[in-house]
């Protein structure tokens, strides 16, 4: 079956057209309501949400479906979606909820939900709450209503974690960060974590208003964090997206990094220490000079589809604990369930304090391949229009690309899962060549 709501990460749409509407999100809480009481007398369900002014409307109607289908429920307010995964299995909960739409404007939001365990939910639980949709709902009698409650230590409970997950015996002392968590979700923890663990902390994007989230700041605009960087002299910058599930760091030159580079560098610091490490996960847009890098160093490169949820799937198959995009989604499965920007800092910021090494003597030999992205909108919407193999320009333009890049570039066509769009992706350690070829395959793309 198609799924018909869900996507690579839960529900996301613009607020007020469907499916972010309140009608239906009282009728998805009911129909998830409806699946996990096939299992559970009397389930609880997690809600948290980021700063968007949306979120409250949304949070109320969600609260209401679950009510009614006989579902307590346990109210998080603002809170990091990694948050959610941890105290959804800290509180014993059948269900953890994020309402966000993550890196997405504030007039987007969305819906994405935490099994038990903290881990996404598959394919087969999402098919089975659409199914529930297209029934008529069965509310409750009113003595098994759901009930309620706000849990208002939340955010301090989530502090603790994650300083839990730095090395007892280190400290953060003596260095002067910035931190900026996008006027999103973790504008209030972010900046206590790093400061409990004894760094000098300059906040940015900690003032949300409902309206600016991700607007100018984040890990989607870092020159904000760059700018700051250098105006503080600081030693580091972190910043987060809305929902703190990704991260950029800035060193004290103003210079970014990328996830690529993050789990480059979180790779090198376990090999450092001794760990064995029989693989790491990526994407098929991880950059291949770090597949190289790691190869060297007797580290195999896994590539998954795009999304965290495919990465974590293939962290899961093979028994490996590390893994991560260069949106800055790091997985770190021996310290959290899911993908962390707030714990995957303080694994980075440990690796650099326990060396006393910059970024950069972390990063030391490491130089990313440009890589060119083209979109190539196509004239045909149908589905044999996006198959790419079935066009024999492209495909021979591939061939002779991937023939003149052999070892040293690799090139990367997928449809996009939204719109009429081919993403072309061309990388090679020359970047006159990447986008040479990049032009050449877009244009087979339209012929």
């Amino acid at each position: 079956m198609t799924r018909r709501y869900f996507g690579t990460d839960g529900i996301r749409g613009a607020v007020g057209l469907a499916p972010i509407t309140p009608d239906f999100v009282l009728r998805l809480a009911h129909a998830v309501g409806r699946v996990l009481r096939r299992t559970e007398v009397r389930p609880l369900v997690l809600i948290g949400k980021d700063t968007r002014i949306s979120g409250y409307m949304l949070e109320s109607a969600m609260e209401s479906g679950f009510n009614s289908a006989g579902v307590d429920v346990m109210l998080l307010g603002p809170i990091p979606t990694p948050a959610v995964a941890y105290l959804t299995r800290g509180q014993r909960a059948s269900l953890g909820v994020v309402i966000s739409a993550s890196h997405n404007p504030f007039s987007d939001n969305g819906i994405k939900f935490f099994s038990a365990q903290g881990t996404k939910l598959d394919d087969a639980w999402e098919l089975a709450v659409e199914a529930e949709l297209d029934l008529a709902p069965a509310w409750v009698d009113s003595s098994d209503l759901g009930r309620a409650r706000r849990l208002n230590d939340a955010a301090g409970r989530y502090i603790e974690f994650c300083k839990s997950t730095l090395d007892a015996h280190l400290s953060l002392r003596g260095l002067k960060l910035v931190v900026d968590a996008a006027h999103g979700a973790a504008y209030q923890v972010a900046p206590k974590v790093f400061h409990e663990l004894g760094a000098e902390v300059i906040s940015i994007g900690c003032a949300p208003d409902g309206l600016n989230i991700n607007q100018g700041v984040g890990a989607t605009h870092p020159q904000a964090l760059v700018d700051a960087v250098l105006a503080a002299g600081a030693d580091f910058g972190v910043a987060l997206d809305g929902d703190a599930d990704r991260l950029q760091m800035v060193d004290h030159q103003g210079r970014l990094y990328n996830g690529d580079e993050l789990l480059f560098l979180l790779a090198g610091d376990r090999l450092q220490r001794g760990e064995v490490l029989p693989g790491v996960v990526g994407t098929l847009m991880t950059n291949m000079a770090v597949e190289q890098a790691l190869s060297a160093q007797g580290v195999q490169l896994e590539r998954a589809k795009v999304g965290d949820r495919y990465v974590l799937e293939q962290l899961q198959a093979r028994g490996w604990v590390l893994g991560g995009e260069g949106s800055g989604h790091l997985l770190l499965l021996d310290k959290h369930t899911t993908g962390d920007g707030m714990v995957a800092a303080l694994a980075v910021l440990q690796a650099c304090v326990r060396r006393q090494f910059t970024l950069a003597e972390c990063l030391q030999g490491l130089v990313l391949f440009p890589q060119v992205l083209l979109n190539v909108k196509l004239q045909d919407s149908s589905a044999a229009a996006r198959d790419w193999l079935s066009n024999p320009h492209l495909v021979a333009a591939a061939q002779q690309a991937e023939s003149a890049l052999s070892g040293h570039g690799r090139v990367l066509i997928r449809a996009s899962g939204t719109e009429p769009v081919l993403r072309v992706m061309v990388e090679a350690r020359d970047a006159k060549q990447a986008q040479q070829w990049a032009q050449r395959l877009a244009e087979a793309a339209g012929a």
